[in-house]
């Protein structure tokens, strides 16, 4: 077929309108390679000049272009007596089904959408070639009215002009359902090993978990043990080698039971349910504060305050939340924590405010990130999994949060469900 084509333009050439300068070359490397004359032109009317100049065998036109688009300038050449027989490819993106009716209207032979295959270019080529004569031989013109979008539009063309227009629209389309069929099992499978993947990973974190807090509750009671029995026997760096292993050991048990709690947030079915928000917040800080805050906080909760949620998970989000704040501001004179809702957008967004140390936000891209914390484990303790288990459940109930928050000035942290 390419001896056929190289045949067919032996003493012509084809004329190429394209203002992209990049696929300009790219066309004309197509045919210099088949040794088929091409002339770049950079737009409609000047491909139009060189047309009438010399007649082509072909051509070639981009649809979006400076001065004369491609539709008016197949629009022109086929309204000239000298010119109409030419066949008249026009590239186009497709994104807008109107392309279609406007290319009918100008009378194009036919369509290639972008990106396309070389292959693909040549077959639609030597599709028009081995039929111009069918093409010539026509029906003489004819008339026709569509309606489009609730508009007329009058098509001026023969009979094998719409049809392979038509059909050059359908082969395209027919390729990007291919392309699309093929993509769509590519991400069934990719997603179907994710899945697989975060399944193992939840269920290595849960076993994990599981089998790390026996031991590590026996290291702890074992050692409060020797500190609280046997610590007349021991000198003081005995006695303060025993409070580091039980520093470390209660950190690493807290660090275990946040892994697992995050792991949990991710597969325990979500039961919404009417909560008062107020009453489990005031809940929450009388139980931070009575077992480990024991500074004297200034706490506003709003009254009020009702969602739709899941009750343990919300629990979760509330107690990590407040014991944040309670703690980042504990070193405050006059810590200062607000609980509450604010309504913005007619939607319903809830905060939980503090005056403590806060952080530069310019470090905080991933704070929802497990292990991520802005704080060394001398100033504040924690593990870095909290935040990370909050955001999986917020997501989950198909909310949004999000922070503000600067150097020694709080932090405020806003959920939306």
């Amino acid at each position: 077929m390419n001896y056929l084509i190289e045949q067919s333009f032996e003493k012509g050439y084809v004329l190429l309108a394209e203002d992209s300068l990049v696929q300009a070359k790219k066309l004309k490397r197509f045919f210099d390679t088949r040794k088929i004359r091409a002339v770049a032109c950079k737009d409609g009317q000047e491909a139009l000049a060189q047309a009438r100049q010399q007649k082509p065998d072909l051509i070639i036109s981009d649809v979006m272009m400076p001065v004369m688009d491609g539709y008016e300038f197949c629009r022109k050449v086929k309204e000239d007596e000298a010119l109409r027989d030419v066949p008249f490819i026009l590239l186009t993106s497709l994104g807008d089904p109107m392309d279609i009716i406007k290319g009918l209207q100008a009378g194009a032979d036919n369509f290639i959408t972008k990106p396309y295959e070389d292959a693909y270019l040549m077959s639609r080529i030597s599709y028009l070639i081995a039929n111009r004569h069918v093409r010539r031989m026509g029906s003489g013109d004819m008339s026709i009215e569509i309606v489009f979008q609730n508009q007329k539009f009058e098509i001026n063309s023969d009979k094998k002009q719409i049809l392979d227009l038509l059909l050059s629209v359908y082969e395209a389309a027919i390729s990007r359902n291919e392309e699309l069929i093929k993509t769509q099992r590519r991400l069934e499978e990719l997603n179907a090993n994710l899945k697989d993947a975060n399944q193992e990973l939840e269920s290595f974190a849960r076993t994990v978990s599981h089998d790390l807090r026996s031991p590590l509750s026996g290291i702890i009671g074992l050692t409060e043990l020797l500190k609280d029995d046997y610590s007349s026997a021991l000198d003081e760096d005995a006695i303060s080698f025993l409070e580091s292993i039980l520093i470390s050991s209660k950190n690493m048990q807290q660090l275990v039971n946040d892994l697992l709690g995050y792991s949990r947030s991710a597969s325990l079915e979500i039961h919404l349910q009417k909560i008062d928000l107020t009453l489990m917040a005031k809940k929450t800080v009388e139980e931070l504060t009575n077992l480990t805050y024991r500074k004297e906080y200034e706490v506003t909760i709003d009254e009020g305050m009702e969602i739709m949620a899941d009750r343990p998970l919300i629990r979760i989000v509330m107690n990590n939340l407040i014991e944040n704040s309670l703690k980042y501001s504990q070193k405050k004179e006059k810590p200062e924590i607000h609980i509450g809702k604010e309504v913005k957008n007619d939607k319903t967004i809830f905060f939980v405010k503090d005056n403590g140390s806060g952080f530069d936000m310019d470090k905080a891209e991933n704070l929802f990130r497990p292990f991520i914390r802005l704080h060394n484990q001398t100033e504040f303790d924690g593990t870095g999994v909290g935040l990370s288990t909050v955001k999986r459940i917020i997501d989950r109930h198909g909310g949004q949060i999000w922070f503000d928050s600067a150097t020694d000035k709080g932090t405020t942290f806003w959920f939306s469900l």
